[in-house]
């Protein structure tokens, strides 16, 4: 039996609500990536499906500009290059389309940013494991079943529902906050951002 758009609306509401709890939690993942920018290193970010578009808007809100004019910030979604993705799917599989350009891009001064309705997608967990082994911040964002993701993320963000659209929906609203946080920070000049290299 399908749920009512109030229903939804209801589930979507209590979701919300439960973000409040975590507002300590995203302050330090914006404050984890400030450290990194500040550093020299950059943010790359990956997810499937509306996930891949959420990793797209994250990086569009930060290369770009989020709500005032500053400087450019590093911000990669392993998400765009076609190429890369249909060679590495092709030549070795699907589980390795993100951990393959992970390999070849970070370093132990950047921030990997996972998302992942489910927490447990081969690909996600992949990337994470290389990315942990190379010394790189880990951040997850999942709903309540993402153990997996959760175990290989220093910071992981968990929304309180685990349907796609609900989760999603609140990973919006919590990457935004993050994105606020960051932009704000550079706004202030709390941080110097470097030139990333390398």
């Amino acid at each position: 039996m399908t749920e009512s758009m109030l229903t939804q609306i209801e589930a979507h509401e209590t979701a919300v609500e439960a973000v409040k709890a975590d507002v300590s939690l995203l302050e330090r993942i914006a404050d984890q990536v400030l450290a990194s920018f500040d550093s020299g290193g950059r943010l790359y970010i990956l997810g499937n499906g509306g996930s891949a578009a959420d990793a797209q808007h994250i990086a569009a809100e930060l290369v770009g500009r989020f709500k005032h004019d500053r400087r450019a910030l590093p911000a990669i979604a392993l998400t765009t290059d076609t190429s890369i993705l249909t060679a590495v799917v092709n030549d070795t599989g699907g589980e390795n389309c993100f951990a393959r350009q992970v390999d070849a891009l970070v370093t132990d001064r950047d921030v990997v940013w996972a998302l992942s309705v489910s927490g447990s997608s081969p690909n996600v967990i992949r990337a994470m494991t290389r990315a942990r082994a190379i010394g790189a911040c880990t951040i997850g964002f999942t709903g309540r079943t993402g153990d997996a993701l959760a175990e290989l993320s220093d910071y992981c963000f968990r929304a309180a529902h685990e349907v796609s659209d609900r989760v999603q929906e609140i990973h919006q609203l919590a990457y935004h906050l993050v994105c606020d946080r960051i932009e704000q920070s550079i706004v202030r000049g709390e941080i110097k951002v470097a030139a990333a290299s390398g």
